[in-house]
């Protein structure tokens, strides 16, 4: 399969390269979002492309556009990414970009956690709480939560931690209305994803939603959702409390890394043959699980 490290489209303006995403814009009102096969891992971009996830992780966030459309817009146009590239540009598009509508981004990320798990555990173990909301004592590592969290995060530059924020000091940043509203959409999105995964044999554990506001300030969803870069996918048949269970996403690249003497800043290591394949291979398994279907090269 072949990889896309980084873009080089030159029939559309450049608006910009994240961690994994390219961005160009498609006249006044659009925008081409292109999936790459970049990884980031500790908000460190690695050097080494993982074939394929581009395609998944932009096939998964199509999946669940479509499927979750009914709680909340999205950015989606419906305009063929092929169509808006000159025709030697689109192998770079073909299965793994869309045009979105351009939205004004809303600069808090919504997390929404329902097992505690990664940051949250260390949390709770030393304070007792989850980003300030305090939590029944004696929980177990990945234990299930009563009820979902909602644990807003400020978006941070590229290459920087985002940093998790009450919920009073989102309200104070974006208002108070705009606040609740994207927190009851995310508890929402949340509950209607992990009860339609859970007919898969998948436990979502937690996951991250981006928001953006139209020229008429209508709330939409938007860049990805629910894919194994964003949120955390258990199998559900491995799953036990008191331990962290296998994921469906970079884990293999993370555990790599932490036996490193890296100060998790770049430069990034290099990442081994076998790494980027078991890597690959999680991707792969997670949307054909999700999905019920293969990747569409």
């Amino acid at each position: 399969m072949n990889s896309l490290y980084q873009t080089s489209i030159q029939s559309l303006p450049l608006l910009g390269h994240g961690k994994v995403r390219d961005n160009y814009a498609v006249g006044e009102d659009k925008i081409l979002i292109v999936t790459t096969d970049r990884l980031s891992a500790f908000d460190v971009v690695m050097n080494e492309p993982i074939p394929g996830k581009g395609m998944v992780l932009n096939q998964m966030s199509d999946f669940w556009f479509e499927k979750l459309g009914h709680i909340v817009p999205n950015h989606l146009t419906g305009v063929a990414p092929e169509s808006v590239v000159a025709a030697d540009e689109v192998g770079q598009v073909k299965g793994r970009a869309v045009v979105a509508k351009r939205l004004k981004p809303i600069m808090v990320e919504a997390v929404v956690r329902g097992y505690i798990i990664g940051s949250g555990w260390k949390d709770y173990q030393d304070t007792g709480s989850i980003c300030g909301i305090k939590l029944p004592a004696g929980l177990q590592q990945a234990e299930k939560l009563a009820e979902p969290l909602f644990t807003p995060a400020a978006k941070a530059d590229l290459g920087e931690h985002d940093e998790n924020i009450s919920f009073a000091d989102m309200e104070s940043r974006i208002g108070a209305e705009l606040a609740a509203k994207m927190r009851d959409v995310s508890i929402a999105l949340y509950k209607a994803a992990s009860e339609y995964a859970a007919t898969r044999g998948i436990i979502i554990a937690d996951t991250k939603f981006e928001f953006g506001l139209d020229e008429n300030g209508v709330m939409h969803l938007m860049d990805e959702v629910l894919t194994a870069d964003s949120s955390r996918f258990w199998p559900a048949d491995s799953y036990q409390p008191g331990m962290s269970p296998p994921s469906f996403d970079k884990q293999f690249v993370r555990d790599y890394l932490e036996t490193l003497s890296w100060g998790k800043t770049a430069p990034a290591p290099a990442l081994p043959a076998d790494v980027i394949e078991k890597t690959q291979a999680k991707y792969f398994e997670a949307i054909e699980r999700l999905t019920g279907q293969k990747l569409k090269a």
